[in-house]
């Protein structure tokens, strides 16, 4: 069983929100993914979603943007963005799904998701640039290391760490009790996945093996709109 990867699907099969005034590249952008995701992905393989998956304001409304998920293959596991409004308490988005016969698709929310010999958990994460940055990226490092405590003592000490974030984890984290990179490292995290970065910007995204923790940013027009094997 193989796990995945794709970030900011910005979905909006409801709802009138075309995502190519960002640019051409976003023309049709929600075929490019179905076809990609279906050439690869199983039903047995595992998809990590962190972040900005629907443009609905509420979930209801999200309806056929989880529709189009639940069709593609494989188990997803979908983090908050920052443009997620819909999102509310897990106990609700659990009950949509299951009032709608969504069955393979779950969230990480202050929890942890085991997976073979992995244990999946994150956080949203925050920016300098946002408002009240040094308190809510205070909170978000404290969910952070709540969502791996939870997954160490449920699954065991033994197992890989995956952390999933839709913020990029570098950005503002200066001050010792506010950086996430160094919980990741504490509790020896191997994997941290990231969205949220677009455009131009993605040319200097932090990536690859860094302090031991190999980092992946998945913003769907970063790769193309295809899936990273992770």
């Amino acid at each position: 069983m193989s796990i995945y990867t794709i970030s900011d699907l910005h979905l909006s099969l409801g709802m009138d929100k075309p995502m190519d005034i960002f640019g051409n590249n976003w023309k049709n952008h929600e075929k490019k993914i179905r076809d990609n995701w279906i050439k690869k992905v199983k039903k047995e393989d595992l998809v990590l979603l962190p972040g900005d998956f629907s443009w609905a304001m509420y979930i209801e409304d999200a309806k056929k943007d989880f529709e189009y998920l639940n069709e593609l293959p494989g188990t997803k596991l979908l983090l908050k963005g920052n443009h997620d409004y819909w999102w509310e308490s897990i106990k609700k988005m659990r009950e949509f799904l299951k009032n709608n016969n969504f069955k393979n698709i779950d969230f990480i929310y202050n929890n942890s998701y085991i997976w073979e010999n992995k244990i999946i958990v994150g956080t949203r994460g925050w920016s300098e640039q946002e408002e009240n940055p040094e308190k809510i990226i205070r909170r978000e490092n404290l969910r952070l290391e709540m969502s791996i405590k939870d997954g160490l003592q449920r699954f065991g000490e033994d197992k890989e760490i995956i952390v999933c974030m839709h913020y990029p984890p570098f950005n503002g984290y200066t001050k010792e009790e506010l950086n996430l990179v160094k919980t990741m490292k504490k509790y020896n995290a191997k994997i941290c996945i990231y969205g949220h970065v677009h455009g131009e910007v993605g040319k200097d995204a932090k990536q690859g093996m860094i302090d031991g923790i190999r980092f992946i940013m998945a913003s769907s027009d970063q790769t193309n709109f295809d899936l990273i094997k992770i």
